[in-house]
Formats: structure tokens, C-alpha cells, sequence
């Protein structure tokens, strides 16, 4: 598996916005579907107050998979959004997260104030629209692609769906 960046909210300014609540939604509590998916996961998520600028997390998880580093970092960036409220647009939290995952901030810090990896996290944005993903988690399986939060039980038909393509061929 491969884990690409994608900036759901582009037009998020630098110091984030307030999350609106949705039908479904109150206090920390998300709306279904996707309360459920949580919980059958075995994941915790809470309506995080701010809709958080990205940018600087996703250059981090650029930074992070060149350390060897990236499935620790992400995850600690989910716990701090998801499970914490945090903000993950402020470099503080960023920091907070990678000094805790091992990843050297006296290196990653002046690499996310210069924008070091924009360019690439643009660039594989671009890619992701142009094959039609336009939601996260966006996921290509064989030649299903497919995004938003779903049951197990779906992937897991489309991985038979695929593998049984591949085995016959088509």
C-alpha cells in the first residue's frame, strides 16, 4: 500500500476555520455513518472543532516517509486531530507529533517554514483529481477506485472482485 497526499479543503487559510456542525452531529459526536465505521474499526473519532489547514502535515508525512518514519507520524497525527481536537495545521502540534514519532525537527522545521515539499504534495494532489479521486481515504484496487469511509465488509468484496480479475485475466 501506498500512502499519497491529498488536501481536502484547499482553500483552507493557514490558521484553519471553524467546522460547522452537520446533520447528525453534536457536541464531539460525528454523524453516521461514519460514527459506526469508527467504532467497528476499532478507531477513535471525535467532531474536531476547526477544519485544520493541511499543508504543513502533509509536507510533514513527506518528510516522514523519507525517514522511514511515515506510518508512526501519521498515526500520531490522526490521534492528535481525530482523538485530541489539535490542531494540525499549527507547526506546534506538528512538532509535538514528529519529536514523539523520532523525526529530527531541527532538520523537518526549517524544511515545512520553506515549503520544501509543496511542489511535491501539489504535484500528487494534481494526480489524485485527475483520476477522479475527490475524497479521503481514496483508495485504487485493481481497477476500482474508490473513496470515503466504508464498512470492512465492502473493501473486502472489492479485493475478492480484483483478485479474482487478475487471476482470470481480465
Amino acid at each position: 500500500m501506498e500512502s499519497k497526499p491529498f488536501l481536502l479543503r484547499p482553500g483552507t487559510p493557514v490558521e484553519g476555520k471553524p467546522r460547522p456542525l452537520r446533520e447528525g452531529e453534536s457536541g464531539d459526536q460525528l454523524a453516521e455513518p461514519l460514527n459506526t465505521y469508527a467504532k467497528e474499526a476499532g478507531l477513535v473519532m471525535r467532531r474536531p472543532p476547526k477544519i485544520a489547514y493541511t499543508m504543513y502535515a502533509l509536507q510533514a508525512s513527506e518528510y516522514a516517509k523519507e525517514q522511514g518514519l511515515f506510518e508512526a507520524f501519521h498515526k500520531g497525527l490522526y490521534r492528535a486531530y481525530w482523538e485530541f481536537g489539535k490542531d494540525i495545521g499549527d507547526l506546534e502540534v506538528i512538532k509535538e507529533v514528529a519529536t514523539a514519532e523520532h523525526l529530527d525537527w531541527t532538520e523537518l522545521g526549517p524544511m515545512l517554514e520553506s515549503k520544501h515539499y509543496e511542489e511535491s504534495v501539489m504535484q500528487q494532489y494534481t494526480e489524485a483529481t485527475d483520476m477522479g479521486i475527490n475524497g479521503i481515504p481514496g483508495f485504487l484496487i485493481g481497477r476500482y477506485l474508490l473513496t470515503g469511509a466504508r464498512p470492512y465488509e465492502f473493501f473486502q468484496s472489492i479485493m475478492n472482485k480484483a483478485i479474482a480479475e487478475q487471476n482470470s485475466g481480465s
